[in-house]
C-alpha cells in the first residue's frame, strides 16, 4: 500500500472514532508511540539479511564411504580433501608472491614505537629484505636446500616474517625458539635440529646463547644474528668462544651485496619445525611442509571465500606468537591477500594502544583473552540498572544471531555496544579463536556485542593448527564446526572411557593434506601420533552432532584411575569449575589409591573482593584466602555448577586449597600454550594434596 493510499485509508468515516480517541491521548503518549513508530521503522531500515550460508547448516558433513566413518566439509565436490584454493599458490613463497602482485605493492609489515603513528614498509620491499636474507645464508656457505634449518629466537616483529621469506625464497626452513621454552628446551632444540645460525632480536638472547656455547652445551652454534642494537662487549664475547655476532643490517648488506636468484621450494618441502612445548618431557619437533601451510590457509578461504573477501584494505594485529602455527596459519591468509600486517609493540598491556592505532579489521584471540574481554564488561556494569540494561541489549542482538545476523550498526550497537567495538579499534570485521575451549556463554555474548563474523576454531600443531572451523551464518556456540576442506575426520572407540565411534563418540583422527609428518629425529614419537595408515590420533575426546559439526567433550591423555576403577578427565572438570565467579583457576587431582578428588584453587584477585562482600565477609584478598568458611563456600559454588553440568558424584571434588599466586608460564606451571603441566603441579602442590587427602573423611 502506498503512503497517499494509506493516507486515504485513514479518512475513511470508519475510522472517524479512531481518529477521535487519538486526539484525546496525552501528548507525551503520543511522543512514545512516535518514538516506538520511529524505532520500528529504523530497525527494519537497517536490519541486514543473513549471511548466505556456503552450505546446508542442517548438514555441514557428510560420511565418506569405506573410512571407517569419517566425515569430511559438505563444501567439497567429492571426497578429495583441498590441497590448494589458487592454482599459482602451493608453497609459502608462492603465497608472498601472489600477495606482491595483488597488494599492488601496498603497505605490508607495520610496527611502532610508544605514542606513535605506524611506520610501514612495502610489499617490494619486503621481498627485496627477504632475498637479501637469503643470499647472505648462501653466502656463508649454507645450500639452498630443505635440510638447512635456521633458528629464530625473537618476538613477533617486520624482522620475524623477512627472516622467514628469507627463508622460504631459498628453500630452507625456519626452526622458531621462544622464551617460555626455558633455557633447558631451547638449548636441547639447538642440538636436536643442529642450529648453527640463529636470528635473536635482543642483545640479552645473544648472551643467553653465549652461556651455553660457553658452558660447552651448544657446541654447534657458530653465527648469532641481532636485531636491535648492541654493544662491542657481545661481539668480544662472542669471538672468545668461537661464534660469530653480526647485525640485522650487515646480515642484509651481505646479501645485498652478493645477490643470488631465488630457489623456491616444491609443496612437499619442509618449511617449519615447530617445537611443541608439551606438558611432559623434551620437546618434540613437529615437521611441517608448504603443503601443510597452504592447505590449511586454503580450507579457511574456502569456507569463507563468500563472505569475507580478503583484500589489500584488511590489516591484521599481529601479538600471538609468531613460534606456534595458529598465528602463522593467519599471517599466510593475510599475506596471501595483499593485506597489512601490523605488530604489537611487544608488550601485551600496551595491546589496547596498538589496536586503538592500528584499527585492525582482523582480530585473532585466544579463549584467556576473550574471558578477560566478559568479565571487564560485565565489571563495569556495577549497577542493577547497567547489568539489566546489558543483559537486556544482549539477549536483543543474541535473537538476531540465531536468526544467521550478524552486525554492527543496529540501535543497541549505537547505545551499549559501540565504545566494546572501539576499544578493538572500531573496525574489525573478522575475529577467529582456537587454542582452548571456550564458553559457549563467553562466545555468544561478545558475537552479539562485537558484530563481527566471529569463528572458532579447532586443531594442534600436528595439523597445522587447524583441521574444524565454524562455517559462516551458524552463529551458535558450543561446538568447533564442521571438519576444514583439508581434512577428513573420524572418531575412534577408547573403550576404558566408554566412548565409541558406534556412538558418535570417540579420540578425534584427522587425515588430510594439512597433516604433519612426524617429529624430528622420534620415530617412536611420531609413531604414537600417527598410525600406518596416515590418521593424526589427536588426544582429544569429540562428539558429532546432529547437524555435522564436532564438539569437543573430553581430553583422553590427561585421564586417571580412582581407586574404586572410575575414570577421570581433570581438564573437564576444571573447565567446568573455571565459571565459578570467585574463582581464576583450578587444578584438579585425584590419585589411584584415592577414592575422591581434591583441587587447589586460585581465587580470582579481580572478584573475590566483591563477591565475598555479597556473603558478608569484609576483608582483604589475602585474609580471605585463609578463611576457612570463604573457603566451604567457594567449594559449594563449584560443586553446584558441577551438579548443573552434570558431572557424576564421583568427578566432583571432595575439598579445595586456596593458593594465592596465579599459575603462570614464569613460575613452571603452565605451558607457552597456557595448558597445565600437570606433573610440575602435582609436585609443587605435594604438602597441599598430602594435608587434604590426610583430613577429608567420607
Amino acid at each position: 500500500m502506498q503512503a497517499h493510499e494509506l493516507f486515504r485509508y485513514f479518512r475513511m468515516p470508519e475510522f472517524g472514532d479512531f481518529r477521535q480517541y487519538m486526539r484525546t491521548l496525552p501528548t507525551n503518549t503520543l511522543m512514545g508511540f512516535g518514538a516506538f513508530a520511529a524505532l520500528t521503522t529504523f530497525w527494519y531500515a537497517t536490519r541486514p539479511k543473513a549471511l548466505k550460508p556456503p552450505c546446508d547448516l542442517s548438514m555441514q558433513s557428510v560420511e565418506v564411504e569405506g573410512t571407517d566413518g569419517a566425515r569430511r566439509s559438505t563444501m567439497l565436490d567429492s571426497d578429495e580433501p583441498l590441497s590448494f584454493f589458487y592454482d599459482d599458490v602451493t608453497t609459502l613463497y608462492e603465497t608472498f608472491q601472489r600477495g606482491v602482485q595483488v597488494s599492488n605493492n601496498g603497505p605490508c609489515l607495520g610496527s611502532r614505537k610508544p605514542d606513535q603513528p605506524y611506520e610501514w614498509i612495502s610489499y617490494k620491499e619486503v621481498a627485496d629484505k627477504a632475498e637479501c636474507v637469503g643470499s647472505a645464508l648462501l653466502q656463508k656457505g649454507y645450500k639452498a636446500s630443505p635440510d638447512q634449518y635456521f633458528g629464530i629466537f625473537a618476538q613477533n616483529r617486520p624482522e620475524w616474517v623477512i627472516i622467514e621469506q628469507g627463508c622460504y625464497a631459498y628453500s630452507m626452513v625456519v626452526v622458531p625458539l621462544y622464551d617460555t621454552l626455558g633455557n633447558e628446551a631451547i638449548t636441547y632444540i639447538i642440538n636436536k635440529a643442529e642450529l648453527s645460525l640463529v636470528f635473536v632480536d635482543k642483545p640479552e638472547k645473544a648472551n643467553l646463547m653465549l652461556d651455553s656455547v660457553e658452558n660447552k652445551l651448544t657446541p654447534g652454534l657458530k653465527t648469532i644474528i641481532i636485531m636491535d642494537p648492541f654493544d662491542s662487549d657481545v661481539v668480544e664475547r662472542g669471538k672468545k668462544c668461537g661464534v660469530e655476532i653480526m647485525s640485522m643490517k650487515a646480515f642484509e648488506d651481505l646479501g645485498r651485496a652478493n645477490r643470488r636468484k631465488p630457489k623456491p621450494p616444491s609443496p612437499g618441502d619442509l618449511a617449519v619445525i615447530c617445537f611443541t612445548s608439551g606438558t611432559t618431557g623434551d620437546p618434540k619437533g613437529a615437521l611441517i611442509t608448504h603443503q601443510n601451510v597452504v592447505s590449511d590457509c586454503s580450507a579457511f578461504v574456502k569456507v569463507t571465500e563468500k563472505v569475507l573477501h580478503l583484500n589489500s584494505s584488511d590489516s591484521h594485529i599481529s601479538y600471538l606468537p609468531l613460534a606456534h602455527m595458529y598465528e602463522q596459519l593467519l599471517l599466510s591468509v593475510i599475506l596471501c591477500h595483499g593485506a597489512k600486517i601490523g605488530f604489537f609493540q611487544g608488550d601485551i598491556r600496551l595491546l589496547m594502544d596498538d589496536l586503538k592505532m592500528l584499527q585492525p579489521t582482523i582480530f585473532p584471540v585466544v579463549p584467556r583473552l576473550l574471558n578477560r574481554m566478559f568479565d571487564r564488561i560485565f565489571g563495569q556494569a556495577n549497577t542493577t540498572m547497567k547489568r539489566w540494561i546489558l543483559d537486556f541489549a544482549s539477549k536483543r542482538k543474541e535473537a538476531e544471531l540465531r536468526s544467521g545476523i550478524i552486525r554492527n550498526n543496529s540501535l543497541w550497537d549505537k547505545i551499549i555496544f559501540h565504545k566494546i567495538q572501539a576499544s578493538l579499534g572500531g573496525k574489525v570485521r573478522l575475529m577467529v579463536t582456537g587454542a582452548a575451549p571456550v564458553s559457549a556463554t563467553v562466545l555468544t555474548f561478545l558475537r552479539a556485542a562485537l558484530g563481527c563474523q566471529f569463528y572458532e576454531g579447532y586443531g594442534q600443531t600436528e595439523c597445522t593448527a587447524g583441521c574444524s572451523l565454524t562455517v559462516p551464518g551458524d552463529w551458535t556456540a558450543g561446538h568447533v564446526g564442521a571438519p576444514m576442506p583439508c581434512s577428513l575426520i573420524k572418531l575412534v572407540d577408547v573403550e576404558e572411557m566408554n566412548y565409541l565411534a558406534a556412538k558418535g563418540e570417540g579420540e578425534i583422527c584427522v587425515k588430510g593434506p594439512n597433516v604433519f609428518k612426524g617429529y624430528l629425529k622420534d620415530p617412536a614419537k611420531t609413531a604414537e601420533a600417527l598410525d600406518k595408515d596416515g590418521w593424526l590420533h589427536t588426544g582429544d575426546i569429540g562428539k558429532w552432532l546432529p547437524n555435522g559439526t564436532l564438539k569437543i567433550i573430553d581430553r583422553k591423555k590427561h585421564i586417571f584411575k580412582l581407586a574404586q576403577g572410575e575414570y577421570i578427565a581433570p581438564e573437564k572438570i576444571e573447565n567446568i569449575y573455571q565459571r565459578s565467579e570467585p574463582v581464576a583457576q583450578v587444578f584438579v587431582h585425584g590419585e589411584s589409591l584415592q577414592a575422591f578428588l581434591i583441587a587447589i584453587v586460585v581465587p580470582d584477585v579481580e572478584t573475590l573482593t566483591s563477591w565475598a562482600k555479597k556473603k558478608g565477609f569484609i576483608t582483604s584478598h589475602a585474609d580471605l584466602c585463609k578463611n576457612k568458611d570463604v573457603k566451604k563456600m567457594i567449594l559449594e559454588d563449584m560443586v553446584r555448577l558441577g551438579k548443573e553440568a552434570g558431572l557424576k558424584t564421583f568427578e566432583q571434588v571432595k575439598g579445595i586449597a586456596l593458593h594465592l599466586e596465579l599459575f603462570s608460564v614464569e613460575n613452571g606451571l603452565l605451558t607457552p600454550t597456557l595448558k597445565a603441566k600437570r606433573p610440575e603441579l602435582r609436585k609443587y602442590f605435594r604438602s597441599q594434596i598430602d594435608e587434604l587427602y590426610s583430613t577429608i573423611k567420607i
